[in-house]
């Protein structure tokens, strides 16, 4: 037995409320984004003191906004401590989603631990699961039947009291005891961004500048991380921004969360500032060096090719930078299931927006090429060609007629009219006596043609 014994610290301080071990690094803290897949895709979840940037670049669309919908929900429900940067962030805040089951009136014990609220709906979330995938109705061999089902997402945990990642519901929306729950407990800020007032100050700077008096204040707290909110960095509020900007405050907010590294941060810009028609060549790859962590969320709205091409999806996922704050390569890279670089090449990936949840997932083709079942009758077009074939070598009424469906102008009024000839009655025709001529015996000669010269025998020439 070796007399060697690694030296560890005998006590450890407490992990933040809804926080865990990164499991790349052990100096890295993670919280979750709220939503499952996203956090596989991150690594685990958001590492404190990083960024988090979520580009949408369809102007038809708010899945940018709904990501960080996500992101204050899970904040709330797991009792952390969130700043909404927004003009409306009451808006904001009543329109993000909730637990399932939870009433628009909850109890206080339900506003302290939302966890508590009946989990009768997990049956609901199944269901609505199943009607969504249309992988589950397809008949396969019975050599087959006992293989692992194919999964194209990571599983929702499931409701319990230490959740590191809540269950919510598209369907419910926060209530109004649980914004004036956190509000009176000081675990929810807002600041409202104000346009440009004189040339020495910027919104940006104030936005800076007030976001370091928060975190100074909270930093004494060990046990709560701070999570800051930006639903729409650079919109109208927030005065006439110039690239440059928008780069200065993404990397002023970085130098923050550094500086206190129990809390994180979520940006959502809008979609005119998300194309490279507003920074010139280079800006959204610009704006992955400025964040620790990038994602594009780019919809199939502006695009109907690739909405029948994908039809069970909604749109792709561009993945610019992923945080890597301890380590010299992202924890992503070996611990993301979607992702797939463990096993194979890096797997191309899609988001749907179902009915109760949004969901990132492996891009595939539906069965053969888009047909969600296979067929086990004939088409009705080989049955119109079969019907068409039929009729051609039969001898049948008017109304056999208009099943086959004649393929030319030329039979549908021929059709018409026969059918015109039957619709009226029929009339008797007056008996006629039946005449009949004698043949006559004589027999129409041919004539002859005669040739230019003459023989003996005429007959040979004759025609």
């Amino acid at each position: 037995m070796s007399a060697f014994k690694r030296r560890t610290t005998a006590k450890q301080p407490p992990l933040p409320t809804g926080t865990r071990t990164s499991p790349g690094s052990t100096a890295t803290v993670i919280t979750s984004t709220g939503i499952p897949s996203l956090d596989d895709i991150l690594g685990g979840g958001l590492p404190l003191s990083c960024s988090l940037l979520v580009l949408a670049p369809d102007a038809h669309s708010a899945y940018g906004e709904l990501v960080l919908k996500y992101f204050a929900a899970q904040g709330l429900a797991c009792g952390q401590r969130i700043c909404v940067v927004d003009a409306h962030p009451e808006t904001f805040l009543a329109e993000c989603m909730w637990t399932p089951g939870s009433s628009s009136a909850p109890t206080p014990a339900q506003v302290q631990n939302p966890s508590s609220s009946s989990p009768s709906t997990a049956a609901d979330d199944e269901e609505d699961e199943r009607a969504s995938e249309h992988d589950t109705k397809i008949k396969i061999a019975w050599r087959y039947e006992q293989m692992k089902q194919f999964q194209t997402t990571v599983s929702s945990p499931s409701q319990s009291a230490d959740d590191f990642c809540r269950t919510f519901d598209l369907t419910a929306r926060m209530p109004e005891a649980v914004i004036k729950s956190a509000r009176s407990d000081g675990r929810l800020l807002d600041i409202i961004p104000q346009a440009e007032l004189s040339a020495a100050s910027s919104p940006c700077r104030n936005v800076i500048h007030k976001l370091s008096e928060i975190l100074s204040q909270s930093e004494s707290d060990h046990t709560l991380a701070t999570r800051v909110c930006i639903p729409a960095l650079g919109s109208y509020e927030w005065g006439d921004l110039s690239p440059q900007d928008i780069c200065y405050f993404l990397h002023s907010l970085r130098a923050l969360l550094r500086r206190y590294p129990r809390a994180c941060a979520s940006i959502c810009l809008p979609p005119h500032l998300c194309q490279e028609a507003f920074g010139g060549p280079g800006w959204v790859q610009k704006l992955g060096w400025l964040t620790d962590a990038s994602v594009t969320l780019a919809a199939f709205s502006s695009n109907p090719s690739l909405t029948a091409m994908f039809s069970s999806h909604h749109g792709l996922v561009h993945i610019h930078a992923l945080p890597a704050p301890h380590t010299l390569l992202p924890p992503s890279d070996k611990f993301s299931t979607l992702r797939g670089l463990t096993s194979s090449g890096e797997n191309n990936l899609a988001f749907k927006c179902m009915r109760k949840r949004l969901i990132f997932e492996t891009l595939h083709l539906d069965v053969e090429g888009g047909v969600s079942e296979r067929r086990t009758t004939p088409s009705a077009n080989a049955i119109a060609m079969e019907a068409g074939a039929g009729h051609d070598h039969s001898h049948s009424s008017g109304t056999s007629a208009v099943a086959s469906g004649g393929s030319t102008s030329l039979a549908a009024v021929q059709v018409q009219l026969e059918q015109v000839q039957v619709s009226e009655p029929p009339q008797p025709a007056p008996i006629e006596p039946t005449v009949t001529k004698p043949e006559s015996s004589f027999k129409k000669a041919k004539v002859k043609k005669k040739v230019a010269f003459h023989s003996e025998r005429p007959d040979l020439y004759d025609f």
